[in-house]
């Protein structure tokens, strides 16, 4: 009897041990809201909606201490809409991101499988959208990723830690088909400063003929519309996205003040009309000056403001066109409690030039303009 109370006690040590060196966490978010755009093909639209201020999401997050500050960690996050319970990120169980690796209290983590790139990471947070905004404020079609809209596959990035408020990190990911290494790769990098209330940040992304279901990037950045990525339809098209930019950001008392300058790139797009492909060579960038902020009124109600100028320009055969957006944004939360909060947020896009007027997650307004409205609650667990 005495032996078998000595094992049992072993036992119970050794899993407590093991217990105390490795972590796993369930984590999520639940946004649901009431929408209103002005005009949508010349229509109003009303319409219960999800992920008006954050996408909806459940995640597993988790960690082994491997010693001498070394662990094994992952994250494997889902997205879905709250509003039906499908599936986002065309139907994936793991559509947000889904990477195992290694981390080092010295020298980083290194990390590998479907992940945010360094737009993502390092540039978004300085845009309202990529922080504490919804979808509503994104850029125009979100031709920076600020918004988040695509994940890079097969992909190896590194984190480093921070020295002396310096942090950076970058992004590979591989295309994955035999004989055609640049078909469908993408890679980034980015780097941030922080020193007091200051921050800093500066990143760059390239993506090399995207649209295969096996290569780095599955989702382009344009579908069918007023401009379509030639490489979803021609894989032989090179096709390539550039993204850089820089932010900054001040926090005085309870104001954060944020501002961004982002630039895009498209080269060999196709342009088309219903769905009829008229140029191959043609080539489109984009501008995004933004400056935003938020203040907190008490501990419990932020109210926040935004506005962002694009400029945009189209070129078929050294034949330019340009265009501009201008956007303006105003939110509003209200935490109820730690987790639970209720929001309201408004913007208004102007466009020119003959273009039409489009809040990212609506259909083009059937004028220069568009307004739209949501108010929800959020949940985060």
């Amino acid at each position: 009897m005495k032996k078998t109370l000595i094992g049992a006690a072993i036992i119970g040590s050794l899993s407590s041990i093991a217990s105390a060196q490795s972590s796993v966490t369930l984590y999520g978010t639940l946004d649901a809201g009431v929408s209103y755009v002005n005009n949508e093909s010349g229509h109003s639209n009303w319409q219960l909606s999800d992920g008006g201020l954050d996408a909806s999401r459940w995640g597993i997050v988790g960690s082994e201490d491997l010693g001498a500050g070394r662990k094994a960690i992952f994250q494997l996050e889902n997205g879905f809409d709250v509003s039906n319970g499908r599936l986002a990120q065309d139907a994936r169980m793991f559509g947000r991101q889904a990477f195992v690796g290694l981390s080092d209290n010295a020298l980083g983590s290194i990390t590998l499988g479907r992940q945010y790139d360094s737009v993502v990471d390092y540039l978004a947070p300085f845009t309202e959208t990529g922080s504490t905004g919804g979808l509503l404020f994104a850029h125009p079609y979100d031709n920076d990723n600020t918004r988040n809209a695509l994940r890079i596959n097969n992909s190896i990035k590194y984190s480093s830690q921070v020295f002396a408020g310096f942090s950076f990190g970058g992004v590979y990911g591989f295309s994955n088909q035999a004989g055609g290494f640049a078909q469908n790769r993408a890679y980034s990098i980015g780097a941030k400063y922080q020193n007091g209330p200051v921050k800093i940040a500066a990143a760059y992304m390239q993506l090399s003929r995207p649209g295969s279901s096996t290569g780095a990037v599955d989702t382009t950045l344009f579908g069918p519309g007023t401009l379509e990525v030639a490489g979803a339809i021609d894989p032989a098209v090179d096709f390539r996205q550039r993204t850089y930019g820089v932010g900054a950001s001040y926090d005085v008392g309870p104001a954060t003040v944020r501002a961004s300058w982002t630039h895009t790139s498209l080269t060999d797009i196709a342009l088309s009309a219903s769905g009829q492909r008229l140029f191959n060579d043609a080539s489109a960038k984009f501008d995004n000056y933004e400056v935003n902020a938020r203040y907190h009124v008490t501990p419990a109600l932020a109210v926040d403001a935004m506005y962002t100028y694009t400029r945009g320009k189209v070129s078929i055969t050294g034949d330019g066109s340009s265009a501009h957006w201008h956007t303006l944004g105003l939110q509003s939360t209200y935490a109820l409690s730690k987790r639970t909060d209720l929001y309201l947020a408004g913007v208004y896009q102007k466009a020119s030039n003959g273009v039409s007027a489009q809040l990212y997650g609506s259909a083009e307004s059937s004028t220069d303009s568009q307004v739209g409205v949501t108010a929800g609650v959020r949940h985060r667990f």
